[in-house]
């Protein structure tokens, strides 16, 4: 149980990863307005935060999904792998969204969204 909590807090972090990499070293930036710092993003920061926001809705089913597995008593460790795997997804997800690469990115979060889904029938 220890590592689907830290599998959780890192799925909890993972906006934030994107987040950083839209706002670091970005010219100008002005912490009192990010969001209209970043609103005035073009090319891979703008697909940075775009990827944050993504995340940011991915994260009540992923959640909810784990918790409804483990309440219904599904294989811890079953669970965690199936986490693991949607952690290294989104991550794949991010750098297609950096890269600019659409149609691949499209295919990761629909991967991203199976792994979802099989987290939370895991437990039926």
């Amino acid at each position: 149980m220890k590592m689907i909590a830290w599998l959780m807090l890192a799925a909890a972090i993972l906006p934030f990863v994107s987040t950083i990499v839209a706002k670091a070293g970005g010219a100008k930036f002005d912490n009192n307005e990010p969001r209209t710092w970043l609103a005035r993003q073009e090319g891979w920061r703008a697909r940075a935060n775009a990827a944050q926001i993504n995340t940011f809705e991915s994260l009540p089913f992923f959640f909810a999904a784990v918790l409804f597995a483990l309440y219904m008593q599904a294989p811890p460790a079953h669970v965690a792998t199936l986490m693991a795997c949607w952690l290294g997804v989104r991550l794949g997800y991010l750098a297609m969204y950096l890269a600019g690469w659409g149609a691949l990115r499209s295919l990761v979060w629909a991967i991203g969204m199976g792994f979802v889904i099989a987290i939370l029938f895991s437990g039926v």
